[in-house]
């Protein structure tokens, strides 16, 4: 026990001792390190002087520099505003001896000038003397005149203007026809130049728009499909469209029979679809022709935007854009509507080039003149006075205006492209070719027959088929009983007997179906 007392207390010992021992150690080591950093501090403030002295010995130079290059700066600017002043003044001297010299000349001109005005005051005085005697004398001269004449000077002065007046008025009378004629043959010359040069520049193909689409088929098999049993689908589709289905032994073809171009291409179009799906009866008939439809009026909008595009037409209403993509699908006189439109336009824009008019304005009149054949509501107003009116409702320029309603001569022609645009409509139905006066008259007779049938209440649809010769209208079944539709059958065939002047027999099919669709959710 008493070892490990003494061995705790040497422990101790050493333990204190060494905690000294360190502790010496290390103040003497600090005591180093102060020092080295007391001499790298010193050492560091004497660079710093060193360097500032240089940096201010360098800034001292450069502000000399500087002095010395403002000093001679001014100096010179100095000396250059010394020499402009001196020079100011010599100019100055230059000028008070110039006008000191005028001021001489002219102090001797006017001497000179006195002299001259009293040489000319006394040759007037000579001069009223000689006219005081010419006078004299010219008196004397008439009177002896009179006398021989026995006329007074005012009588025959009379006389010979009265002479002189209807001599140049004979005279100029025949150079006024002359001048006439000759201006009306080189109009007449000028003008036939024109419209020839017109013609041949916008020489379009002339296409007679016919009333039957032929719709191809891969095989003779399909006829069937579309057919169906006991013709429950080819009824459908004419119900749909208002086109005659005619399938007959041609080979792989089915004619599409309608006197409206747009009817026939939905035909076609929803044909197509029918055919390519495969599945063919009458609800589907129905949804096909509905979303052909809506695809015909957007390819209307592209058609018209595509025209004025191409035409460079800018900033037309968006409804008379879709009007003159309804155009494609109309025709007058067997000739397209869209194609004549377009040449007219052409037409009217070299026109007016030709005669330094606004070529821009007329290629718009020109595209425009023919907007009311293709109503969306059937109206009494001619065409002409419908596209005024349409015109005039979707903010066209006034000019445009009165150029669509004045190329029939309905309206009074207010500008000068109103005439314009009527002779390029000319121009362009008078080609070799373009229109057929038979087959509009068939058409208008076809149309009438449609719109005689839509007048009466509870009538949905109405289709002219099989060339005019039947007349199919479709009634709602909620506002037509079976019995009023026997009635309005024969009210309508009544009508149109009276009415209307047709070859041979026109049948009357009036069409009631009642629906009831309930979907199973």
């Amino acid at each position: 026990m008493d070892a490990n007392i003494i061995y705790i207390i040497i422990g101790v010992i050493a333990l204190i001792v060494g905690i000294i021992a360190g502790r010496f150690i290390f103040a003497k080591n600090t005591k180093k390190q102060v020092e080295d950093a007391e001499q790298q501090a010193q050492k560091i403030i004497a660079d710093s002087q060193i360097t500032a002295e240089n940096l201010k010995k360098e800034k001292l130079l450069e502000a000399k520099e500087k002095f010395v290059q403002l000093k001679a700066d001014h100096d010179k600017e100095v000396l250059e505003k010394n020499r402009k002043l001196n020079e100011a003044e010599s100019r100055v001297k230059q000028k008070e001896q110039s006008i000191t010299q005028k001021t001489e000349n002219l102090e001797k001109q006017g001497k000179e000038n006195e002299a001259i005005k009293d040489n000319l005051n006394r040759q007037l005085e000579v001069v009223s003397q000689k006219r005081t005697e010419l006078e004299k004398h010219q008196e004397e001269h008439i009177r002896r005149l009179e006398k021989i004449a026995a006329l007074s000077a005012e009588d025959a002065k009379a006389q010979l203007i009265e002479s002189l007046k209807q001599e140049a008025h004979t005279q100029a009378l025949a150079l006024q026809q002359e001048i006439i004629d000759d201006a009306r043959l080189k109009a007449n010359k000028e003008a036939r130049k024109l419209i020839i040069q017109s013609i041949q520049r916008t020489a379009a193909e002339q296409a007679i728009e016919n009333s039957i689409t032929v719709f191809n088929l891969e095989s003779d098999e399909i006829k069937g499909q579309i057919i169906g049993r006991e013709g429950r689908n080819i009824r459908a589709i004419e119900a749909a469209t208002g086109v005659d289905l005619i399938v007959d032994d041609t080979p792989e073809a089915i004619v599409l029979s309608s006197f409206d171009p747009l009817r026939r291409e939905i035909a076609r179009l929803s044909l197509q679809r029918l055919v390519s799906d495969g599945r063919i009866h009458p609800a589907r008939i129905e949804e096909v022709v509905e979303k052909t439809r809506k695809q015909i009026e957007e390819q209307i909008m592209e058609i018209g935007e595509r025209t004025v595009i191409e035409l460079g037409i800018h900033g037309l209403h968006k409804e008379l854009v879709r009007i003159v993509g309804k155009m494609r699908f109309r025709s007058s006189y067997g000739q397209n509507l869209l194609m004549h439109s377009r040449e007219v336009a052409n037409l009217c824009a070299i026109m007016a080039a030709e005669l330094g008019m606004n070529v821009k304005l007329a290629k718009r009149a020109g595209l425009l003149h023919d907007i009311g054949k293709v109503p969306d509501e059937e109206t009494e107003l001619s065409h002409a006075l419908l596209g005024m009116k349409l015109a005039e409702k979707y903010g066209e320029n006034p000019a445009v205006v009165n150029a669509i309603g004045a190329h029939h001569d309905e309206v009074e022609m207010q500008y000068v492209i109103a005439p314009i645009i009527q002779a390029c409509d000319a121009i362009s139905g008078a080609r070799p070719g373009a229109r057929r006066e038979i087959m509009q008259q068939y058409l208008q007779r076809i149309k009438d027959l449609e719109t005689l049938a839509m007048s009466y209440p509870g009538v949905e649809k109405a289709y002219a088929i099989q060339a005019g010769r039947e007349l199919r209208v479709i009634v709602e079944a909620d506002k037509v009983t079976d019995n009023d539709s026997a009635k309005l059958s024969f009210e309508i065939a009544q009508k149109i007997q009276t009415e209307m002047t047709y070859p041979g027999q026109i049948k009357v099919t009036v069409i009631r179906e009642k629906r009831a669709v309930t979907v199973a959710r």
